[in-house]
């Protein structure tokens, strides 16, 4: 079943990446990098997908500086800083707790300021990329932060229902300026005498800087206000869904268009548009001396949190909860950086049985086919309603089965990416876990009702289920066909007879859930995976522990057995995979530079690379095995 030719698939993708290989006595090579040139981990000789303008979570700020050629997203407890217009890493800014709630930078670009959910606002030299100040009075979430025009000043406003001004000189507190409700947004006027707030009680405030006091409220407002905005010449201030006259406090015009709340709105640098992003997943661009709709931006899958346009106007950069940044051309409407790959975390791999192919599921709601010589996505399959958590290919290679917790589970033609049948069982949790017996007419698929679905592929005609496990979450078929492997939150593998469906032995001793098994290509072996942070080594004929292999940090959360059998490789929730050697229960090496838990591995069909997935990653790593 396994193409000798998936040697040479490998050995082309490598070809183009600078692979760090250095020995004893040889000099230290060029750090690897991906096709795009943005670092590998030591080991890795590729990255299907690209983390350019992708993140690990939620993005909640964008900001540009303001020589325009950094853009600064803010997700979590961190702060990346990436080239504009590519995407390019710069560096990451770590903060020590709470998520980034807002972000600024200082009119010299010399600086960037940071509001955070621990109630602290931290301010970063950029050259250094060291924090260099923090600013402690907010008894709540900080939710926006905005520097003076002459970055002398900053102004915070927080869930504390308080504005606050900083001296930078100092770092100290110089005014408090209390309302009724949080305050979701702060904005300067262009000569630094005004400061706008917009809050909860869908009013906005213009404060007096200089003496700290309320000049005016204006009210109008049908929402929540997060989000205000001075006009370049300070004549207009923007908010969700208006524009004031600011002389007179009176709204100007009402912007209609967006369906659920605006989160962030910015003005062009010749103060002609206004950007507008929302909830409704749109980023809307209105012109200002009509108030006008002129476009409607659309390509986000979750909510829009932030805008923001570059200095010289020509670029408008958006962040999203669906964790991408997206970087769009105003004059066009049309977005112009790229995003390639997943758009959430990859839950599962697969090589294809040839070596040429592999797969990767997400929670985005797809299946993903990548051609191994080049690196490139060659199919999107789309089809579920749900996050995908498990994949399996046929054995001929033919046929890809995908599954969705709660929900069906689809079969697809490899060759078109057309969906082919789907599959509907009696489990309401089914799709955790599927796998094809060895001569691809049975599907089984593991679920969280206490029982293992399967099916007639040929007929897609749902078999009787097998019960008795306690959430049954990861299963396996032995080479032979005659034996089918579950493993289950109740601590147990069980091993059922194919011919009859009947269970014949139940495999204790994990101290823990159980999360993968996986059979030895001879069969003799059962390999399972636990919350216990174990991977144990079964007997298949006696059901007896041949072997206890201890070493990872946290769960271990996929095993897979190499080719020949000689090796167990187990993906754990330490970010790491740990190779074993299966005869010693040795320890031989371990993979380092997931930046998160890894959830799914997978060896080649020829045992010299390796696939991993982890937790908070877009992207699946190759890792090149020593032989």
């Amino acid at each position: 079943m396994r193409n000798v030719r998936a040697a040479a698939c490998l050995l082309a993708l490598i070809a183009g990446f600078a692979v760090s290989r250095a020995s004893a006595g040889e000099p230290e090579k060029e750090a690897p990098v991906d096709s795009q040139g943005d670092p590998l981990p030591r080991g890795a000789i590729a990255r299907l997908g690209s983390t350019r303008w992708k993140h690990p979570g939620d993005v909640t700020k964008v900001a540009f500086s303001p020589d325009g050629k950094t853009l600064a997203s803010g997700c979590g407890p961190r702060i990346y800083l990436r080239e504009v217009p590519t995407g390019k890493p710069i560096s990451r800014l770590e903060v020590e707790k709470g998520t980034v709630e807002s972000l600024a930078f200082s009119p010299d670009g010399k600086t960037l300021a940071s509001g955070c959910g621990d109630k602290k606002i931290r301010l970063f030299d950029l050259s250094s990329g060291k924090e260099v100040s923090r600013l402690e009075g907010h008894e709540w979430e900080v939710y926006s932060v905005a520097f003076s025009p002459d970055g002398k000043a900053l102004a915070s406003g927080s869930a504390d229902k308080t504005v606050r001004l900083w001296d930078l000189s100092t770092g100290r507190e110089v005014s408090k300026l209390s309302q009724e409700s949080a305050v979701h947004s702060v904005a300067f006027a262009p000569d630094g005498k005004t400061l706008a707030s917009g809050g909860s009680d869908k009013a906005i405030r213009l404060w007096d800087v200089p003496g700290g006091k309320l000049v005016s409220k204006l009210e109008g407002d049908e929402t929540q206000v997060h989000a205000v905005a001075f006009s370049p010449d300070g004549k207009t201030l923007a908010s969700g869904r208006a524009l004031w006259d600011v002389s007179s406090g009176k709204e100007v015009t009402k912007l209609e268009g967006h369906e659920r709340l605006v989160t962030s709105v910015a003005f062009s640098p010749d103060g002609k548009t206004l950007a507008s992003g929302s909830r409704d997943r749109t980023i809307r661009l209105w012109e200002v001396s009509s108030g006008k709709q002129l476009s409607k931006l659309e390509g986000h899958e979750q909510e829009v949190s932030s805008v923001a346009f570059s200095p010289d106007g020509k670029t408008l950069a958006s962040g999203s909860d669906d964790r991408t940044v997206r970087l769009w051309d105003p004059s066009s409407g049309k977005q112009v950086s790229k995003t390639e790959g997943h758009t959430e975390l990859v839950t599962q791999v697969a090589f294809s049985p040839d070596g040429k192919t592999l797969a990767s599921a997400s929670i985005d709601g797809t299946v993903r086919l990548w051609e191994l010589t080049t690196g490139k996505e060659v199919s999107k399959l789309e089809g579920h309603r749900g996050k995908v958590l498990s994949l399996a290919f046929s054995p001929d290679g033919k046929t890809l089965a995908s599954g969705i917790l709660g929900g069906t589970i689809l079969l697809w033609d490899v060759a078109s990416g057309k969906q082919a049948a789907k599959l509907a069982g009696r489990a309401t949790s089914v799709g955790t876990s599927v796998a094809f017996s060895p001569d691809g007419k049975t599907l089984a698929a593991g679920s969280e009702d206490r029982l293992v679905s399967l099916w007639d592929v040929s007929s897609g005609k749902a078999l009787p289920e097998l019960r008795g496990q306690d959430y049954g979450v990861s299963v396996a078929f032995s080479p032979d066909g005659k034996t089918l492997a579950s493993g289950g939150y109740d601590r147990t593998v069980r091993l059922w007879d194919v011919s009859s469906w009947k269970e014949v032995s139940k495999l204790e001793g994990h101290e823990g859930e159980i999360l993968s098994v996986a059979f030895s290509p001879d069969g003799k072996t059962l390999a399972s995976g636990s919350f216990d942070k174990t991977v144990r080594l079964w007997d298949v004929s006696s059901g007896k522990l041949v072997s206890k292999l201890e070493g990872q940090q946290d769960k271990v959360g996929s095993v897979a057995f190499s080719p020949d059998g000689k090796t167990i490789a187990a993906g754990s929730h330490d970010r790491t995979v740990h190779l074993w050697d299966v005869s010693t229960g040795k320890q031989v090496s371990k993979l380092e530079g997931n930046e998160a838990q890894v959830i799914s591995v997978a060896f080649s069909p020829d045992g010299k690379s390796l696939a991993s997935a982890s937790v908070d990653d877009t992207t699946i790593l190759l890792w090149a095995l020593s032989p």
